[in-house]
């Protein structure tokens, strides 16, 4: 007989997973058991950096290393970016230099269900979901104090963020480029005790439901996110503060959200409450490297340290040709397309900071020779210790949210007026008085590229891929278009679920 929870899918990752920054209960979940909700309460209410351990376990998941459980052998499983990285190879943008880890998410054959990724992909967001629930369980009553009211608020936001990668991942959830398919098949729903739905509610909502019934639970979460932490809660003072998520990350993963179910002005709304505070970085900054979270726009990230940092089994081993990982060396270096390279004016700073030129002399140094190649990526750094900080959120995404909104309600001329205050820091040429969605979208892959953005967006565009634009895509992938809407959008639901979970048979598989 199968078993019903999809907790016990997870159960095993989670304590399978060596975490530097929160305790062994953490792990195994036994803290809840030794720690009722009454004495929880009080705790939170008087003391609440005595529980922030729940949170910075949850930190400290996203940055680890093979959460499918593996012997440590699978270089391409590290939690969130390792999410984020592979749906970017899936795009246009990114180019391989050399077949590598990677390459079968780059060739689109990773989404079916035998495969690992699809697993990974899973168990990352459905941990996540489990580790907020605990969080959230941790109340008797509602919060009161505006410490404890943001440690609730924080919980709700992973949670919503975690089903709104799921529901992308796991569902064409686009019929077109203007309507979305709210009948579709869903994705799992779990929910923390206090919520008192009934056994036939969480029976229902742990099989597919659907499309609008995981919408509506990404928007409460997120709302509910924004309005705890909007009642004073401060993150804790310094770099690692921002390891943290306060309103501002909550509104941006609200403007998220929003842009992807086409509630425009909402999503304009969110992404500048969002930014509010935050200064877009200069040229110095753009030429840190992406390494350092006290950078002026990051809103959110991870500050690695040497205890945290996973080496080879990472984001910047694998992003940055820089760094003297896997691109470093050239094993699988990451490059940008010419067609979206030659989209940039030659007075745009990017052009020349953070992508190699057609000849590839601007990085010659053959000590990391994935850097040198023509059109190599020269955005992401190093320093030499594995201690680069990950970027989650920075405000540059969300002024071209709030542009790209305004685009879709028909205001062009809003819509430049917002993006001139990411392109007057980019290209001072730069001085269009109106722009399109396409406009903004070109702005959003140049200035995004391998955060993790594009094939979401091709997704909520209903946007399909041509490579074929590109003169610099590896053989053979160079030859690919995959039309939008196509089954290889979506992800197979991994098999263990479907053995493990009585709501969801065979029959219930994604194409």
């Amino acid at each position: 007989m199968k078993i019903t929870r999809i907790s016990t899918l997870v159960l095993g990752v989670v304590a399978a997973v060596t975490m530097n920054s929160c305790s062994e209960e953490f792990l195994d979940g036994e803290i809840t058991a030794q720690l009722d909700s009454e004495t929880a309460a009080s705790l939170v209410e008087s003391d609440p950096d005595a529980l922030n351990a729940y949170l910075n376990g949850i930190w400290s998941f996203m940055v680890s290393a093979n959460v499918n459980g593996s012997d440590g052998s699978n270089h391409e499983d590290f939690s969130y970016m390792s999410v984020l990285h592979s749906t970017e190879m899936q795009g246009e943008d990114i180019v391989f230099f050399n077949s590598s880890w990677f390459v079968y998410d780059y060739a689109f054959d990773e989404r079916e269900y035998p495969y690992a990724r699809t697993a990974i992909d899973w168990l990352t967001f459905y941990t996540l979901i489990a580790k907020s629930n605990e969080i959230i369980d941790l109340f008797n009553e509602d919060p009161t104090t505006k410490e404890a009211k943001g440690i609730m608020g924080q919980a709700y936001a992973v949670r919503g963020m975690s089903y709104y990668y799921l529901i992308q991942l796991y569902q064409q959830y686009m019929k077109d480029a203007n309507t979305i398919n709210y009948d579709a098949p869903g994705v799992p729903l779990r929910y923390s005790k206090r919520e008192n739905l009934s056994e036939e509610e969480i029976k229902d909502r742990a099989g597919r439901n659907t499309v609008k019934m995981v919408f509506d639970q990404i928007e409460s979460d997120l709302t509910k996110a924004v309005d705890l932490l909007d009642a004073g809660y401060e993150r804790p003072k310094g770099a690692s503060g921002k390891d943290f998520i306060d309103v501002h990350v909550a509104n941006g993963l609200l403007a998220r959200y929003y842009l992807m179910s086409q509630q425009w002005q909402k999503a304009a709304d969110a992404a500048n409450a969002a930014r509010k505070g935050y200064k877009i970085m200069d040229e110095a900054g753009m030429k840190d490297g992406f390494i350092d979270i006290t950078n002026e726009e990051w809103m959110w990230g991870f500050d690695h340290s040497s205890e945290t940092m996973t080496g080879f089994v990472s984001f910047f081993s694998h992003m940055s040709n820089l760094a003297p990982g896997y691109s470093g060396m050239d094993y699988s270096g990451r490059g940008i397309s010419d067609w979206l390279y030659n989209q940039m004016s030659i007075t745009d700073l990017r052009r020349k900071d953070w992508f190699n030129d057609a000849q590839g002399s601007l990085f010659t140094d053959p000590s990391l020779p994935g850097a040198c190649h023509p059109y190599a990526i020269l955005k992401f750094g190093g320093d030499g210790n594995w201690e680069m900080d990950y970027p989650y959120m920075r405000a540059s995404e969300m002024v071209l949210i709030e542009a790209e909104a305004y685009a879709h309600l028909g205001d062009g001329e809003t819509a430049a007026t917002v993006l001139k205050e990411l392109m007057e820091k980019r290209d001072p040429a730069w001085n269009k008085t109106s722009v399109t969605v396409y406009d903004v979208w070109i702005q959003r892959r140049i200035e995004l590229i391998g955060e993790g953005f594009s094939f979401f967006d091709l997704k909520r565009l209903y946007e399909g891929i041509d490579r074929t634009k590109s003169t610099n895509h590896m053989v053979p992938y160079n030859k690919f278009i995959i039309e939008a809407g196509a089954v290889d959008w979506t992800y197979q639901i991994p098999l263990r679920e479907i053995q493990e979970n009585d709501e969801i048979e065979e029959k219930d598989q994604n194409p």
